[in-house]
């Protein structure tokens, strides 16, 4: 007997938008959150990593004021709103103690003896070539005890007395956004569903308990992982039109009454929420400060009011939550004259357009950085608090020291543009996932490319550490990408060796006589001395400003296969973490899967 297939979750965007021209109604369908439990696991060297669940985040239809698409060819120019997938933040409301990993409390001596494998090489943050005053100021992590991570380095803006927030006694009453989302008439804004329980769940709920926000397109959802109905949201918000693109939550604010959550959106805007008295402030509106979409968006570490938001313009933008905005001119800027021009030489610096040591702080934006004209695709602050790691869509990966507001170098991709980047936990190493496929090992403070990974087949999405399992020599790190496929890969930079291909050269060449910056040759390397290919293309001058690397030919960077590869679901894969007890990941379609770890393998 055939049985004819169950009707789609929603009505494909072909259909919506016939619906729509022949101007009948189209129904709003909105589903709930689907919690499944299929069978699935990998085999890893520690063990067997188990899916425990699948929860599928309801993804919303279009809004029906949004136009349709008239012209279905995949071609076509037409504008549509930037998508991220989906991406989720985890935070637990009680103080937990940190990964036990290698880099909390070593000594200086241990640390320049055992991961840097270096007898001359300095700590990252410690630096003198990258410290922008050559006096290596910022405090690194093995100089400090891990309740003192927060404060490793000078605050942002230190000594800028009008960036300081007001002292609160009470953290359950801090300051709140001033709009009540639940009886807002703004047309951002399409629907607010707030669970019926919700008090309810708040104060039965435990605190080691784990709250999740999530955000997939248009809509954006509250959730309690620790709760036995996971599925059911606490909270879910739905936009007109803008997509939400990212999203934090401060760290710093966090209590059992106030939780402060930016998310910036497709059209530039960005709302700082505070879910447990749902009230709500729109930044940058109508894109006062910037009308490109934000791509990435987190608080400053250690800040309470401060968090910097990067648009696709290629600038990075302070705001403060507490703040008006107002239209933003750039502020006169020291760029170099080229014949009676002022123009900025993007890759040796930053044009900071707005400083945040300006005594003009009463408005919005308290800072803005223009890196380039390309989009920025996503940064990542160091375990230092001093240093950003940036990507963007033009193939190049910039550290900048934002405390001094400088560029200090610049590493161009083998091939494409970066679209993901983290710092290890020690803050060695820096790894980026983009358009080449490939995930890169680079090495800021030797200014050197230690290893690229091949192992996927299409875009890498995402990429994280693992604390819980790296230790002095050894570091897992996790990918995710476009191929759906999750991969982990073990790092141990004494096992890697340039390709054999690379010890046969002509007697007496140029290149002969270049030392290489790989693993089996940096004896003794630090930033100051030859990069493999300066002397061929007499680049990397570092007079006026940013060190520029060159790009490594792919013979002579040792390749790092993975030690684990899994299609980890049907649809391309955009998000990754690590905690203690699982590997998360997420689709661009909602589903999030939770693979939980060997029984034995969450210490090291």
């Amino acid at each position: 007997m055939f049985v004819l297939p169950p009707p789609p979750r929603y009505p494909t965007q072909a259909a919506y938008n016939a619906a729509i021209a022949a101007g009948h109604a189209t129904p709003m369908i909105e589903t709930n959150n689907v919690l499944s439990t299929p069978e699935d696991s990998f085999q890893a060297g520690e063990g067997t990593y188990v899916l425990k669940e699948d929860l599928h985040l309801a993804t919303p239809p279009p809004h029906p004021s949004e136009a349709p698409i008239v012209n279905p060819n995949p071609l076509a120019t037409t504008p549509q709103p930037a998508t991220a997938g989906t991406r989720i933040s985890l935070i637990s409301l009680e103080t937990k103690a940190p990964p036990p990993t290698f880099f909390r409390h070593p000594s200086a001596s241990a640390l320049s003896t055992s991961i840097a494998e270096h007898p001359s090489e300095g700590r990252y943050s410690n630096d003198a070539k990258l410290s922008s005053d050559g006096e290596g100021r910022g405090t690194s992590l093995s100089d400090a005890p891990a309740s003192l991570n927060a404060v490793s380095a000078p605050a942002f803006g230190e000594g800028n007395t009008l960036l300081a927030p007001e002292k609160t006694k009470d953290l359950n009453k801090r300051r709140k956004p001033k709009n009540n989302m639940t009886k807002s008439n703004s047309s951002f804004i399409s629907r607010v569903i707030i669970n019926e329980t919700l008090s309810k769940k708040l104060q039965e709920r435990s605190i080691d308990g784990v709250f999740a926000f999530a955000n997939i397109n248009r809509a954006f959802q509250w959730l309690d992982l620790s709760s036995p109905s996971k599925s059911d949201y606490l909270t879910k918000i739905l936009f007109t039109k803008a997509h939400c693109l990212s999203h934090d939550v401060n760290q710093v604010t966090k209590a059992t009454g106030h939780l402060d959550v930016i998310m910036g959106f497709s059209t530039g805007e960005i709302i700082w929420w505070e879910p447990i008295s749902q009230r709500y402030t729109r930044l940058n509106k109508n894109g006062v400060i910037n009308k490109t979409p934000v791509s990435q968006i987190r608080w400053i570490p250690g800040a309470e009011n401060l968090f910097l938001a990067a648009h696709m313009d290629g600038s990075l933008v302070v705001y403060d939550k507490e703040k008006e905005d107002a239209n933003f001119n750039p502020e006169e800027e020291q760029s170099p004259e080229v014949e009676g021009e002022t123009r900025v030489e993007f890759s040796k610096r930053m044009q900071v357009q707005k400083s945040v040591h300006s005594k003009n702080q009463k408005v919005n934006p308290v800072a803005v950085w223009k890196l380039s004209h390309q989009r920025i695709n996503a940064y990542s602050f160091s375990p230092d608090n001093r240093h950003l790691a940036v990507v963007q869509e033009d193939g190049t990966l910039r550290i900048i020291d934002y405390l001094d507001e400088k560029l200090l170098s610049l590493f161009p991709a083998y091939y494409g543009g970066f679209i993901c980047v983290c710092w290890s936990p020690d803050g060695k190493y820096v790894l980026t996932g983009g358009q080449d496929d490939l995930i890169s090992i680079w090495c800021p403070s030797d200014g050197s490319i230690i290893a690229r990974c091949q192992g996927h087949g299409s875009w890498v999405t995402s990429v994280a550490f693992d604390p819980w399992r790296c230790d002095e020599r050894n570091y897992r790190f996790g990918s995710v990408g476009e191929d759906c496929k999750l991969c982990l890969w073990d790092f141990n930079v004494g096992m890697l060796h340039t390709p054999k291909a690379t010890s046969v050269r002509q007697r007496n060449s140029i290149s002969s006589r270049v030392t290489g910056l790989h693993r089996a040759d940096t004896q003794g390397t630090s930033v100051s001395r030859l990069r493999s290919n300066s002397a061929l293309t007499g680049d990397g001058d570092e007079e006026d400003g940013a060190i520029n690397h060159t790009v490594e030919p792919r013979g002579r960077v040792p390749i790092l296969p993975p030690v684990l590869t899994k299609k980890a679901d049907k649809d391309p894969l955009c998000w990754l973490t690590f905690t203690a007890d699982a590997i998360l990941t997420s689709s661009k379609t909602g589903h999030v899967r939770t693979w939980t770890r060997p029984s034995d393998n969450t210490g090291s």
